[in-house]
């Protein structure tokens, strides 16, 4: 009698602030098959989006590793192709349909993006908490400029314009 084996399901992903649209996603992975994380290195983020990840890579897998959905985190590239998924001994990718992955159709699915909510948008909320408290208790203009040119400096430094 042959056992019912699940697919090995990779997802790939940054994950440098992990959020909703991150579990969300890594849920629906979890009902195609066993989930392995194709987990960025932190050496990719900072050539891909020009900044360290406010968490190191041990940091993400750790987090993602506690996530009942995923089963296994390895270390990956910024863009992976079907040799990487083959290598992990994956059966497909799952992915958010801003896919930019050199995957043969047939071992791609793609779910839409949970609207609302990336680690980007995360970044500005922390920054706008942070000027907000700033400025309430402060308020005088110059810690007003001081806080806006701050905040629009770290927006063009985390390129979240």
């Amino acid at each position: 009698m042959e056992k019912n084996v699940r697919p090995r399901v990779m997802v790939d992903m940054s994950a440098t602030l992990i959020h909703h649209g991150h579990i969300r996603l890594l849920r629906k992975a979890a009902e195609i098959g066993s989930v392995v994380v194709a987990l960025t290195t932190d050496e990719d983020v900072r050539r891909k989006k020009g900044y360290t990840p406010e968490l190191n890579f041990e940091e993400r897998k750790e987090i993602l590793e506690a996530i009942k959905y995923v089963d296994e985190v390895v270390p990956s590239p910024w863009l992976i192709d079907d040799a990487f998924v083959c290598k992990h001994h994956c059966d497909l990718l799952v992915h958010g349909n801003d896919n930019s992955n050199d995957i043969p159709p047939e071992k791609l699915v793609i779910f839409p993006r949970t609207e609302g909510v990336s680690s980007s948008l995360l970044r500005e909320r922390v920054l706008d908490c942070l000027i907000q408290m700033n400025l309430e208790h402060k308020q005088n203009s110059t810690s007003d400029k001081i806080a806006r040119l701050l905040i629009e400096t770290i927006k063009r430094e985390f390129r979240l314009e």
